[in-house]
């Protein structure tokens, strides 16, 4: 897959493209279905979204709403066979654009689209000024065709990037993966910790959820996927996502330890799929109660994973 993060100044090669145009926020079965409808035969499958997600443009003080960076939005764009991903700078300039604009300096000169599709709900332009039915007027215009993907339902809920949010905010994940048609994910770096994990017989390896939508705070049963180097592979853990009450720190970060793994994951690339929520944070008495607790959560989590 080529990444390109501009509209000005492609190759050749990078036109002509039928694409699928929205945030794509978490890349969830609505998502999937809008790219389906996308592909076309004579034309290569290409994919137009934006970073930062405009909600951060907009709002930069409010809480994170991204459901997945950018690089774990790439890595799912490629395994549903996208070619060509757009990630446009979404700045004061495309803010600006109205919905005319848009389609006439971005989709048409710039990127040289063959055909776009979109979900019925999808708004752009100044002010969300234009909408689907906009976008198709619009592309009739200019020769441009555009396929519309009806919303879909799951168990009588719209799929939706807000509906996830909130299932994540509940601890839901099992409501969360059916919306998404995947696993939710925390993807990033392995970063060091205070190594507390180590001396108490749980080696974690640490990640940084800056910039992410904060998933309920407890411990979770997960799936990690190393995405490099000599150990790369899928295995079973348990996680904490939280602020460590126990040792009075407030920052929330990923603590996650891979059941059976021994070796040194500093600077390589993790996935954490969040299966499901085990407890909420807690506060113990001593550090024999925490391991206690530990063994334990490690207990169900290797029972709830070994089901799957």
């Amino acid at each position: 897959m080529q990444t390109y993060e501009t509209w000005q100044g492609l190759p050749p090669a990078a036109r002509r493209a039928s694409v699928a145009l929205g945030n794509f926020d978490g890349v969830h079965l609505g998502h999937q279905s809008v790219i389906a409808l996308a592909r076309r035969a004579d034309h290569p499958l290409g994919v137009v979204t934006f970073e930062p997600h405009p909600r951060q443009f907009f709002a930069p003080d409010a809480p994170p709403c991204r459901l997945m960076n950018a690089e774990a939005r790439a890595h799912r764009m490629e395994k549903l066979g996208v070619q060509h991903l757009y990630a446009l700078p979404f700045d004061a300039r495309i803010a600006s654009m109205s919905a005319e604009d848009f389609v006439a300096e971005v989709l048409l000169a710039g990127l040289g689209i063959a055909h776009v599709t979109v979900g019925a709900d999808f708004c752009f332009g100044k002010g969300r000024s234009g909408n689907a039915k906009t976008l198709r007027a619009l592309g009739e215009q200019h020769g441009i065709g555009v396929t519309i993907a009806p919303l879909l339902a799951v168990d009588g809920t719209e799929v939706s990037s807000t509906a996830i949010r909130q299932a994540l905010s509940d601890g839901r994940t099992r409501d969360a993966q059916s919306m998404l048609g995947h696993w939710h994910r925390i993807e990033g770096e392995v970063i060091h910790g205070e190594k507390r994990g180590r001396d108490l017989g749980y080696p974690t390896a640490n990640m940084d959820i800056d910039g992410l939508h904060l998933p309920r705070l407890g411990i979770y049963a997960v799936r990690a996927d190393v995405l490099g180097g000599p150990q790369a592979g899928s295995y079973h853990g348990v996680a904490s996502l939280g602020v460590r009450p126990m040792f009075g720190e407030n920052r929330p970060n990923l603590e996650t330890h891979i059941f059976d793994f021994t070796g040194d994951l500093y600077g390589h690339h993790l996935s954490v799929a969040l299966v499901d929520f085990l407890r909420p944070e807690l506060k113990f008495h001593g550090l024999p109660a925490l391991i206690a607790q530990m063994d334990d959560d490690s207990t169900k989590a290797r029972a709830i994973l070994s089901a799957l």
